[in-house]
């Protein structure tokens, strides 16, 4: 009897391993995806996998569901190690009933994420799938409704990790909306409520998977994706990356790891790089890599509103969150868009125990009726809220322009900046010497016999007084007007200094963000 079970066991085990067969495998190659086994291997440190579940079936009767035989039910599961650090995986597998989910696949996806939240591992969700198990009818919804319960009770305790590698439709877009990071393939996968041929009945548009809900739709458009990759490989080592920087729960601090990189490297190009013209753009990603260390930069959301740059860079080998206007994208205006790009990233840094460093070069919120009625009022309370809610050590530094209300948005000592640095180039102020002259001295201006020279006379003593960064340090507001070269050694020392940093907001329920 055992040796039979033993048998068995081997027989069962070999035929979860070949998923829908080798012809389904090489359905999925052709059209240049991998199959769910091997992208847990690429993803996975070799020999680390430990599967679950391997021998569950589908519990369908109905439309003729009980002569099929569905091998894992469609969905891998188990844990294993990324750069020998233990994460939760499930890998759904389009070889078997096109990666279905029904209420045993689901229910195999809702143990791996128990085991997740109960041992504090990341989660990492690889999808591929056509949907509902239509024959299952609402078992497959329920199924749906438990993962989306799960993903939302890990949100913050444990970090979660969705990558879209086909498709993603309907009900199924939720669980990946809920994570904390979306990856998607280029060409490979999309994701959408509602697909084409509904939307053309409904709305009479016409528009294609890609054009509705591919990698590019939403890694430009839509914000929700914050990764693309240009296949499944590429995808896997992201995701791998990413991984490097995050600590594995809420009660962890984010992994250290050697650093070559002096602590004490000046870079002589930072005194240039901001132009003498203070209209004119320059490239925030090159100061951040300049001052992080060497490589170590890691955008998040890159092709998503890009006035605001947003990723994981390390300093001294600590990780870091970086939040940085960018004056080379609509001047560095905050929106819509970029406010809830960075609101969303600096609250998961605060999740985390993440340090955030803010580089500031902002001249205000873009005006116009588009931003008015979009909600722009909403949505810089979002930023605002993000920062002022978040405990973890905040850092930041003024490269030039701090205007207006966007000055106090963006990290400023107001609202509980623990080291705030400026620049000789920064200029904090209500608003831009121009414009402030013309409210101020409107009159005067007008009256004058050469206006044009009245004006400029005036701006340049509205410059004397507010654009640079003393009048603010004179009230404590900025902590030191540094020198540019210097900025990499004195952010890693406040960052050493902080470590210990402990701070907490009032006891409560949860907050009420301006959603």
């Amino acid at each position: 009897m055992k040796e039979r079970n033993r048998e068995r066991a081997r027989a069962l085990r070999e035929l979860a391993q070949q998923g829908g067969g080798p012809e389904r495998a090489e359905k999925q190659h052709a059209q240049g995806k991998l199959t769910a086994r091997e992208r847990l291997h690429l993803l996975l440190d070799d020999g680390s996998f430990h599967e679950l579940d391997a021998f569950v079936m589908h519990r369908c009767r109905d439309f003729g569901m009980a002569e099929r035989r569905t091998p894992s039910d469609g969905v891998v599961t188990g844990w294993g190690d990324i750069d020998g650090r233990r994460v939760c995986v499930f890998s759904q597998d389009f070889t078997v009933e096109g990666g279905s989910l029904s209420a045993s696949n689901a229910a195999k996806i809702c143990k791996i994420m128990d085991l997740a939240l109960k041992t504090g591992y990341p989660i990492i969700g690889l999808n591929d799938s056509g949907g509902a198990r239509i024959q299952e009818g609402v078992a497959s919804l329920g199924g749906y409704s438990d993962i989306f319960l799960r993903n939302t009770l890990a949100s913050g305790v444990v970090p979660q990790i969705s990558a879209i590698l086909g498709p993603c439709a309907g009900g199924a877009v939720y669980s990946p909306a809920i994570t904390d990071f979306n990856f998607m393939v280029d060409g490979a996968s999309y994701m959408f409520v509602t697909g084409p041929n509904v939307v053309k009945v409904v709305t009479h548009e016409e528009v294609t998977s890609e054009q509705l809900g591919g990698a590019r739709t939403h890694n430009t458009k839509s914000g929700v994706a914050h990764f693309m990759a240009r296949n499944d490989r590429e995808c896997l080592e992201q995701i791998r990356r990413l991984v490097s920087y995050l600590p594995l729960n809420n009660v962890e601090d984010p992994p250290r790891t050697p650093c070559d990189d002096p602590a004490e490297r000046a870079d002589p190009e930072l005194a240039s790089i901001v132009p003498e013209n203070s209209e004119k753009p320059y490239d925030m990603k090159e100061v951040i890599r300049r001052v992080a260390d060497r490589d170590s930069f890691f955008e998040v959301h890159e092709h998503y509103a890009q006035n605001i740059v947003v990723g994981f860079a390390r300093l001294a080998g600590r990780p870091v969150g970086i939040v940085a206007n960018q004056p080379a994208v609509l001047a560095g205006c905050l929106d819509t868009h970029s406010s809830l790009k960075a609101a969303r990233f600096i609250r998961f840094l605060d999740c985390f125990n993440i340090p955030i460093v803010t580089f500031v070069d902002v001249p205000g919120f873009l005006p116009g009726t588009v931003q008015e009625w979009g909600g722009i009022i909403k949505h810089g309370a979002k930023l605002l809220y993000a920062y002022c809610e978040a405990t973890v050590p905040k850092l930041t530094v003024i490269t030039r322009k701090a205007y207006g209300g966007a000055y106090a948005v963006m990290s400023s000592k107001h609202i509980r900046g623990d080291l705030n640095l400026a620049w000789p180039s920064a200029e904090i102020a209500v608003m831009g010497a121009k414009s402030a002259v013309e409210i101020i001295f409107k009159r005067e201006i007008a009256a004058a016999s050469d206006p044009r020279a009245a004006e400029a006379a005036r701006a340049a003593e509205y410059s004397e007084l507010f654009a640079n960064p003393f009048t603010a340090a004179e009230r404590g507001y900025i902590d030191d007007v540094i020198e540019e070269p210097a900025t990499r050694r004195i952010l890693i020392d406040g960052l050493a200094l902080l470590a210990g940093k402990r701070d907490r907001n009032p006891a409560k329920k949860h907050g009420n963000i301006p959603l």
